[in-house]
């Protein structure tokens, strides 16, 4: 322990004078200082990699959100583009290649993984983008199985975060050594003193989760995914901001093939392959993407499917109608044939699911898969059974529903999804986190779906010595000075803890706090972080674990205002409930009794008429003339109603609406129920 100590403030204090790492990102150097992945293989007793193999490199990108993965994917792909090998693939990928989902477009993020391939000197380099954000956790433990090193990209400026420790955490598992690119170190604020601290944060970080003496000394590389460039040592970063050529992508590529080592696997052996990915085609059925573990696949095999957990009973069986394999975000390619240690696609095995095993008919055990840490949110879908219910959407009815949700289960192994014990039309869904959860609402309302869900609640689990614990969370808020104070008040009302607060530095970096926050105190606190940091705050989460159940959670919520009436809201109605509180709805919207169409300024609910009618008369008077002039009405999201309503209240998601309504319509059965409560 003391030696790897001291090993690790050696770097460290090499890095800060300029000399850590050393030009080991050269490709030539790091040939000529470890042996050939073969020659370990032969030292090792292991199977020798096979020439085909020795070409292949997989590899997954890792980071935080935001901190530029997609970017760096769409240059790297871009710079392979330009190889000679490359020649003949198709045009330049655009920008954002592999966010190729209308949501990820629309709001900036990666929601699902994907993989591609590229050609980069004679090697092919089979890369996995990664979702950022903690809610889709699933997407990055699932896709590590498939590759053997990891690019881990590190904002030079924020440095590493509450995610990053969690794909850290994951990679680190499963035996990877990650290669770290400093990103966005184009930025004013970034200097070599910044680098060294967040190398020694990330030394910190690696030996806190276990990492072993090779993953200790990782490659470390400076980059601008924006501008394109990739520099194997600060001073050759400094040297191109201020104006040399640089070399665009070629440091890193030539680090992936000095570093990531070839898949293992034998060629001789039966095929074996672990779907971990799954899409739908109309015309080829269920498409299943996985490494191929074994042997080769040849258009026409016949497969059979083993599922994880039965032993190795099989699921289905089928023949290979095609081998697919992305190139360069081009789109498929079609192959004849795929050997041991490359990523493609197989269509023609129609009843398998993810995790499943494809092998060839003599294989009777499944390969191991990855564990998934289980979910911690829970929401209850059912039918929309509203007065307005079946105006808006096409697909209505429970079988559909539950037809849908199955089919996301089977794709997505985060989403849990259980029927009602009575086999009605209710079925609870359960996932990582309110971002997953909206994302499925809203991929489901844009199918036409029309449905009510129920506030989230987290999944609470039973230890076994009988003690009830619920999830915690690792909380970052990186807000300006002045909020710091009610931010922290905020979040101790919902039972968090504060673990750190670091100053902030100007207009430079701003202020950043840590802290550890039951998931459950966490439902519905964005919005109100939005306001106490007026938008300009930013939140990160990431589950840590479970811990021991809270009571006192102050959900800061006030009353809201019911619609008492069935009609169109009016303006002069609206304009005398002003006064009573903050307004959802504006004139001309449909309302129904039961409906939510405010908040109210005080603690308890408040029954109104929405609906009421200016009283028309025959007499023309100066005042009858006035226009209303009302305050525009607060507009809620999908995600925003999710962490909005409470227990007792549902919202209704319509293609074309979202409306927050209570649970029970009728205003004596709710106050019946608060009686007997």
């Amino acid at each position: 322990m003391l030696k790897r100590a001291a090993a690790r403030l050696a770097r460290s204090a090499c890095h800060l004078a300029g000399a850590w790492p050393p030009a080991a990102h050269n490709c030539a150097w790091a040939l000529s200082q470890r042996a050939t992945f073969a020659g370990e293989a032969a030292a090792l007793g292991a199977e020798v990699p096979s020439a085909a193999q020795q070409l292949l490199r997989c590899f997954a990108i890792i980071a935080h959100v935001d901190h530029g993965k997609t970017t760096l994917m769409d240059k790297l792909m871009r710079e392979c583009d330009g190889d000679d090998s490359m020649a003949g693939a198709g045009d330049a990928p655009t920008e954002r290649a592999l966010d190729s989902g209308a949501l990820e477009r629309e709001r900036g993020i990666t929601i699902m993984a994907k993989y591609t391939s590229m050609a980069w000197r004679g090697h092919t380099l089979n890369a996995v983008d990664t979702p950022g954000h903690a809610d889709f956790g699933g997407e990055v433990e699932r896709v590590l199985g498939m590759v053997d090193g990891a690019l881990l990209l590190v904002d030079a400026v924020e440095g590493p975060l509450a995610q990053t420790k969690y794909v850290v955490s994951k990679a680190l598992r499963q035996g990877l050594r990650p290669i770290v690119v400093l990103n966005k170190v184009d930025r004013d604020s970034v200097t070599e003193q910044r680098c060294g601290e967040v190398a020694g944060a990330l030394l910190d970080l690696f030996d806190a989760m276990g990492a072993n003496d090779e993953q200790l000394d990782f490659p470390m590389l400076y980059a601008s995914a924006r501008q394109g460039w990739v520099a194997p040592t600060w001073e050759e970063a400094r040297a191109v901001l201020a104006g040399s050529a640089h070399q665009g992508m070629r440091p890193l590529l030539n680090t992936i093939i000095s570093t990531v080592p070839p898949p293992a696997g034998s060629e001789a052996a039966p095929f074996t392959m672990v779907a971990t990915l799954m899409e739908k085609d109309p015309y080829l059925g269920r498409i299943l993407t996985g490494r191929i573990a074994s042997g080769k696949v040849r258009v026409g095999d016949q497969l059979r499917s083993l599922t994880r957990d039965g032993a190795g009973a099989s699921r289905s069986e089928g023949r290979v109608t095609r081998i697919m394999k992305r190139r360069g975000g081009f789109g498929r390619m079609q192959l004849n044939d795929a050997g041991v240690g490359d990523i493609v696609s197989l269509a023609g095995i129609g009843g398998a699911y993810v995790t499943d095993t494809l092998a060839a008919p003599e294989v009777t055990s499944p390969l191991p898969t990855v564990g998934i840490d289980p979910p911690t949110l829970s929401m209850v879908f059912a039918v929309n059974d509203s007065p307005l219910a079946g105006k808006d959407g096409t697909q209505l009815t429970g079988s559909k529903i539950g037809a849908r949700l199955l089919s996301e289960s089977e794709s997505n192994v985060s989403i849990v999804v259980r029927q009602d014990a009575g086999g009605g039309e209710t079925f609870e869904v359960q996932g990582r986190g309110e971002l997953q959860l909206g994302i499925l609402l809203e991929t489901m309302r844009r199918e036409g779906f029309e449905l009510s869900v129920s506030p989230p609640e987290v999944v609470l689990k039973k230890e076994a010595d009988g003690r009830t614990v619920e999830p915690y969370e690792e909380v970052t808020l990186e807000v300006n000075d002045s909020a710091v104070g009610s931010c922290i008040d905020a979040l101790s009302l919902r039972g968090a803890e504060v673990r750190d607060v670091l100053p902030g530095n100007g207009d430079a970096m701003k202020a950043r706090i840590l802290l550890r926050c039951p998931s459950r105190g966490l439902l519905g606190f964005r919005g109100e972080f939005a306001t106490l940091t007026r938008g300009d705050g930013v939140m990160h989460r990431a589950f840590e674990g479970y811990g021991p159940l809270r009571t006192g959670l102050d959900a800061g919520r006030k009353g809201v205002l019911i619609s008492m009436a069935e009609g169109t809201a009016t303006g002069h109605a609206l304009a005398a409930l002003e006064p009573r509180g903050t307004l959802f709805v504006s004139p001309g919207t449909a309302c129904y009794g039961g409906m939510i169409i405010g908040e109210s300024t005080r603690d308890e609910d408040l029954e109104v008429n929405p609906t009421k009618a200016k009283q028309l008369t025959n007499i023309r008077n100066t005042g009858s003339e006035e226009q209303v002039r009302l305050t525009p009405p607060r507009r809620f999201g999908l995600e925003d109603a999710i962490g909005y309503v409470r227990q007792g209240e549902l919202i209704e998601v319509t293609p074309s609406h979202i409306r927050m309504r209570k649970r029970r319509l009728d205003a004596n059965a709710r106050r019946l129920e608060r009686r007997s409560a």
